[in-house]
């Protein structure tokens, strides 16, 4: 069993700032990619940032300068600082991981059960 538990939504006044966490736990041998993701009502889920086991990060264009992904290899944790947040980064949240269970084993994606994230105007 793996499970990916997410932390850090809540409301926030447009202008301010907010840090996500998602911590993997569980049968996991290895993880390669992270990320992040969100869904807004009424819209497809879109990706927000990856970071790769190397760290080597990647964003949407809606959050450069604004959003930062970062990760902790040694606890199976993956963040997203936002900063500068606007109304139309509402939306839930979902953190991803590209996990192996075992030596040899394939990489599968596991996913978060989500996080709210609010923006006031």
């Amino acid at each position: 069993q793996v499970q990916l538990v997410e932390s850090g939504g809540g409301l926030v006044q447009a202008g301010g700032s907010l840090r996500l966490s998602c911590a993997a736990s569980g049968s996991i041998f290895n993880i390669n990619g992270m990320g992040w993701y969100r869904q807004a009502p009424g819209k497809q889920r879109e990706v927000v940032a990856t970071i790769s086991s190397g760290g080597s990060a990647n964003y949407a264009d809606s959050v450069k300068a604004r959003f930062t992904i970062s990760r902790d290899n040694a606890k199976n944790t993956v963040f997203l600082q936002m900063s500068s947040l606007k109304p139309e980064d509402t939306a839930v949240y979902y953190c991803n991981a590209q996990i192996s269970r075992g030596r040899g084993w394939n990489y599968y994606d596991y996913w978060g059960q989500g996080t709210q994230v609010t923006v006031s105007s």
